[in-house]
């Protein structure tokens, strides 16, 4: 609406100005593209096609997953929501689209992706670079038990939207390093779909300590010290071709009725330097397009065409060399 003489905006308004009184039954018929009792929301279009929910963008998430906020501690994992209290708070309203569907209404089957076969890398003497994220988890000395097992998970969301998490993964507090590694790699190995169909994973375990602010020498000096589990995963194979979301750590305790069943791990958020956290540490050399770039997506059925001389789910395979 336009201001005031006082400069207000978004006064209240007979069907919120976006509909027409119907004075015989006292009912707002509103304009197309809002509805509610006093036209004073907006629809989604198309009802999300079937495929989808209409979300108010109070609660909308921030990012596709948690690490695209710029909060990278698992601690807000739980809050990954946009803090929003703009005048349109409870008004707008956009569709939040189901697994392997995209566009504004949810209309669109999403295509497989992969790297463009046709793609060179600007120096091929060096060795081609797989996407690694390296997961950091980090507890106080204090809490740390060599005799109790505690359990976590990672879930997976691949370029589809789709959702994966492991079984539990068990880690005790001791140097065993092998025994994790091996725990980790074999649970992403086994997510449904192969969505995960070859990765490398090293494990890393030390201790470290922060100082207090005092003085070393002070009689009341003491220092925290930290146990430091730190997880290298490496995307090696064709179906986690490029760029993928980063890991999600599943930390917190999920008991009876939940699944899967996790006792969760008491780690350490924040403090002045330290915090458990996931990153990515190297980039992929490879991109990740819909049908590799080499064919065109089918919206219908989610299936790649491809171009005469290329096959493959995702276009990346060859099929004529000239």
């Amino acid at each position: 609406d336009s201001p005031t003489s006082l400069g207000t905006f978004h006064n209240y308004a007979e069907c919120a100005g976006k509909g027409i009184c119907d004075r015989g039954t006292g009912l707002c018929e509103c304009f197309d593209g809002y509805e509610g009792k006093a036209c004073s929301r907006t629809s989604c279009p198309n009802d999300c096609s079937g495929h989808g929910t209409c979300e108010y963008i109070d609660d909308l998430s921030l990012g596709t997953v948690y690490g695209e906020r710029g909060v990278d501690n698992f601690e807000s994992y739980a809050y990954n929501k946009i803090a929003y209290e703009g005048w349109d708070s409870k008004k707008n309203r956009k569709c939040v689209c189901d697994a392997q569907y995209t566009d504004v209404d949810c209309s669109k089957r999403m295509c497989p992706h992969g790297d463009d076969v046709l793609d060179v890398r600007e120096n091929l003497l060096v060795s081609e670079k797989a996407q690694t994220q390296y997961i950091s988890l980090i507890q106080e000395e204090a809490e740390f038990d060599g005799d109790v097992r505690q359990t976590f998970a990672l879930t997976f969301k691949s370029r589809l939207n789709e959702t994966f998490t492991t079984y539990p993964i068990s880690t005790k507090g001791t140097a065993n390093t092998a025994e994790l590694r091996d725990d980790v790699h074999l649970a992403l190995l086994t997510l449904p779909n192969k969505v995960i169909d070859k990765c490398e994973v090293k494990v890393y375990n030390k201790v470290m300590k922060e100082d207090t602010d005092q003085d070393a020498a002070a009689p009341n000096y003491h220092a925290t010290q930290y146990r430091r589990t730190d997880i290298e995963i490496v995307f090696t194979g064709d179906a986690v071709q490029g760029p993928q979301n980063l890991l999600m750590v599943e930390d917190l305790k999920c008991d009876a009725g939940c699944t899967p069943k996790l006792t969760g791990l008491r780690l350490q958020y924040k403090t002045d330097y330290l915090k458990s956290n996931i990153t990515e540490t190297i980039s992929a050399d490879k991109n990740s397009y819909e049908c590799g770039r080499r064919g065109k997506c089918d919206y219908t059925s989610g299936l790649c065409d491809c171009f005469e001389g290329y096959t493959g789910e995702n276009c990346n395979t060859q099929t004529t060399l000239v």
